[in-house]
């Protein structure tokens, strides 16, 4: 198998489109498309689906992308790591984040790389946790934050933090409550939530039951944005981890509340698959970003509670 044509082929699979896969990988179209057809020969299967709107993937190409994207990945990481000297750490580190912690962390952490591992790039991946254990297991990330506990992860883990979820609201819509509440206080109020297995609303259920409260939940929804701005029409609630409201917090465009009896709270932690050999980009990354966080709780910037080492 030809690793020129899976890499057309995974870059063609991540833009949708010949035209945007072209400008990432500086080569002509039609030589973009001899590789993917050479490749569909070679497999015996349709691996495109191709209209006016781009090019999406077959049953069959998912299969072939699950297979080959992350043998594709630590082949080219192999090439970075022997082309490392000591004096330079140079390669790529794929790092998955939730949309909670994107909103935080992500232009931060791509500044710091940028000034202190200046020949390392970083790939900012966004999804939810279900779906970066298993890019984490597939090799197509290197690191991930997930949600903790760390049990049956089957991952190498590092625990970090953990941080309040807080009932956000519209400013002066609550005047009657204070900053902390419980759950009883705002069991009428409607209630913007992700639907499961997302971690927040697994918090939120296991809070509920332990509190032997039901709450009015008016919509589900799983686009992290839209909650935000749900929110900020006035007429919903929902609940989200201080830090990713942070900016919100600080112009006042939205208000935070905090629960007692019961807390509740998520762990955060950073994973690594276990079966791979990290290279020096991966680990002086992973370093790096440890320090960061550690640097954001200890200056306010991240409202939490580191774990002790």
């Amino acid at each position: 198998m030809d690793i020129k044509q899976l890499k057309t082929f995974i870059c063609v699979a991540e833009t949708g489109s010949l035209s945007a896969a072209s400008d990432r990988l500086r080569l002509a179209q039609p030589a973009l498309s001899r590789q993917i057809k050479l490749l569909e020969h070679k497999s015996g299967a349709q691996l495109f689906h191709r209209s006016v709107k781009g090019m999406t993937l077959t049953e069959s190409g998912e299969k072939l992308l699950s297979r080959v994207s992350g043998i594709i990945r630590q082949l080219e990481q192999a090439v970075d790591e022997v082309r490392s000297s000591a004096e330079s750490i140079t390669g790529s580190v794929a790092l998955g984040l939730m949309p909670s912690i994107n909103s935080v962390l992500a232009v931060r952490l791509i500044e710091k790389i940028k000034n202190e591992l200046p020949h390392v790039t970083l790939r900012i991946v966004e999804g939810y946790s279900g779906n970066l254990i298993e890019w984490l297991h597939r090799g197509d990330l290197d690191i991930s934050f997930l949600y903790g506990p760390t049990n049956d992860l089957h991952l190498w883990c590092k625990e970090l933090l953990y941080e309040d979820i807080a009932l956000i609201s519209a400013p002066s819509k609550l005047k009657g409550l204070g900053k902390e509440i419980e759950l009883n206080d705002i069991a009428h109020l409607p209630i913007v939530l992700p639907s499961r297995p997302h971690g927040i609303r697994i918090l939120v259920d296991n809070a509920t039951a332990k509190a032997g409260v039901k709450l009015n939940i008016a919509i589900s929804g799983d686009a992290f944005e839209v909650l935000k701005s749900l929110v900020k029409t006035g007429n919903y609630h929902a609940f989200i981890p201080l830090s990713a409201i942070n900016e919100e917090l600080n112009e006042g465009t939205l208000e935070a509340r905090t629960f007692i009896s019961p807390t509740i709270k998520r762990q955060l932690i950073l994973a690594m698959a276990p079966d791979r050999k990290n290279t020096r980009a991966t680990q002086s990354a992973l370093k790096l970003i440890t320090n960061e966080i550690e640097q954001m709780v200890k200056e306010g910037t991240w409202k939490a509670k580191l774990v002790a080492s």
